[in-house]
């Protein structure tokens, strides 16, 4: 049986990833901002990559946390 959680790709929005995989938005919620800003919220249509960047998260451990919880 294939493993689903290996098709979270750095391109994929925080939206298909939470609608794929509604544990995942616990993986988001640790990463909103200081300034109060909800990814969950404010980024919904962000690729994976975009957040990354935009909050200066490092992409490899933000992917092996989204597809653990998806796990």
């Amino acid at each position: 049986m294939k493993d689903k959680t290996a098709e979270i790709t750095p391109d994929m929005t925080v939206l298909d990833i939470i609608h794929r995989f509604r544990q995942t938005e616990a993986v988001f919620k640790r990463y909103d901002s200081a300034d109060g800003t909800c990814i969950c919220c404010s980024h919904l249509f962000d690729s994976v990559t975009d957040i990354s960047e935009k909050y200066d998260i490092n992409l490899t451990e933000l992917l092996s946390a989204l597809k653990h919880a998806a796990s």
